[in-house]
């Protein structure tokens, strides 16, 4: 069994689990220089329905373990528009369409590098972050 150590390593595996599953819009925030951060690494995603929403769920949870992470405590569950999985360091939120634009988490923590995962499981650190750091 491969074990995940680093905190970003097992965001980067939760988003490549959950693209598994076709989630949409993944991201990947950097909270390790917010003071007030409740995580390291937030991985934020979509999906298109309460199925899909499971089957990520499930999915990160069975990827996660298979790389020696315990099981997250989890909030919401069917009917919900934001599934959280939390690790300690690293949360994914799983939300609806409609629970991403409503809670507006990104835009909350949006002081945070924001690294973007593409159709093949790479995170790459978005733009306007790039500049973000280099004003710092």
């Amino acid at each position: 069994m491969t074990t995940i150590d680093d905190s970003f390593e097992l965001a980067k595996a939760c988003a490549q689990l959950a693209l598994s599953r076709k989630a949409a819009d993944i991201r990947i925030l950097d909270l390790t220089e917010i003071e007030s951060s409740p995580a390291d690494y937030f991985v934020v995603c979509t999906a298109g329905s309460e199925v899909q929403m499971r089957a990520i769920r499930d999915v990160v949870i069975r990827g996660s373990a298979e790389f020696g992470s315990a099981k997250p405590k989890t909030e919401g569950e069917d009917g919900a528009q934001w599934v959280l999985l939390d690790y300690f360091d690293v949360v994914v939120h799983v939300f609806s369409a409609d629970g991403r634009v409503f809670y507006k988490l990104e835009k909350l923590w949006g002081d945070a590098p924001v690294y973007l995962v593409d159709d093949k499981g790479e995170a790459t650190l978005q733009e306007a972050s790039v500049a973000r750091q280099a004003n710092a």
